[in-house]
């Protein structure tokens, strides 16, 4: 038997959010009816990284296991028979085949987009943000929040995590022409946290929110004193990384 992990990117506004549940349409349910569809069997993926609803990949893990020996046309064989809002990049094979996406891995990284000035084509794919927000205040926040491990106040309840613990490696903002992104690096997240984190700053950005009061909400533990409500569209998941040597990447 041997474990595949697929590397994919999708579209979340096409889909429920990532994590199968029931028929409802989700990530994890379309490549599941793939894999099952090109194996002729009954086949159950696991997901390195729950997205919500609406947010957008440019790298998640799915992994598998099948006792048939898999070459790098799978990976055109899935893209034939996926809808086109979702896209298989890579695929590798683990050299453990007890590994797992999900607890394997060693950092994600996310991007959230804000743009200022009206566009129609970036309508769902980034967050139209039309209001002042101090920029110096806003990079205050962000170099703040990698000081901090207890993140409980940007976890949205009913969560499933055990631990509110998470260590972030980077958190900054970066601008890009009439854009204006979030970048935070870490080795886990929790459920709703970069949207807590996005949208909490932004408060202290307008002016709403003094930099101690910032400290107070991760201090205090509460996620009702964090705001989540910027939108899932201005969120990409774009990179999951791995042990060196865990994965071989199966090419032509």
């Amino acid at each position: 038997m041997a474990r595949y992990f697929l590397e994919v990117r999708y579209d979340g506004l096409a889909f429920h959010g990532s994590q199968v549940q029931g028929e409802t349409p989700t990530v994890q349910l379309a490549i599941n009816k793939a894999l099952s569809t090109l194996l002729r069997t009954e086949i159950a993926s696991f997901g390195a990284s729950r997205t919500d609803e609406g947010v957008h990949a440019l790298c998640n893990f799915y992994h598998f296991d099948t006792e048939q020996e898999l070459t790098s046309n799978f990976v055109y064989k899935m893209n034939a028979i996926l809808q086109p809002q979702i896209a298989v990049n890579k695929m590798y094979m683990a050299n453990d085949p007890e590994l797992n996406c999900r607890f394997a891995a060693t950092g994600r990284q996310y991007r959230y987009r804000l743009y200022w000035h009206k566009d129609p084509f970036k309508f769902q794919r980034a967050y139209f943000f039309p209001y002042h927000i101090d920029r110096q205040l806003l990079n205050e926040a962000a170099t703040i929040l990698p000081e901090y491990t207890h993140f409980e106040s940007f976890s949205k309840r009913n969560t499933q995590s055990r631990t509110f613990i998470c260590t972030l490696t980077d958190s900054h903002w970066e601008e890009h022409r009439d854009e204006l992104h979030y970048v935070v690096r870490g080795n886990r997240f929790l459920r709703g946290m970069v949207r807590g984190l996005v949208g909490t700053q932004l408060q202290v950005a307008r002016g709403k929110m003094s930099i101690a009061e910032f400290r107070q909400v991760i201090e205090a533990k509460d996620c009702t004193l964090a705001d989540f409500s910027v939108p899932g569209f201005g969120l990409y998941l774009e990179d999951i990384s791995y042990p060196v040597g865990a994965l071989t990447e199966i090419k032509n």
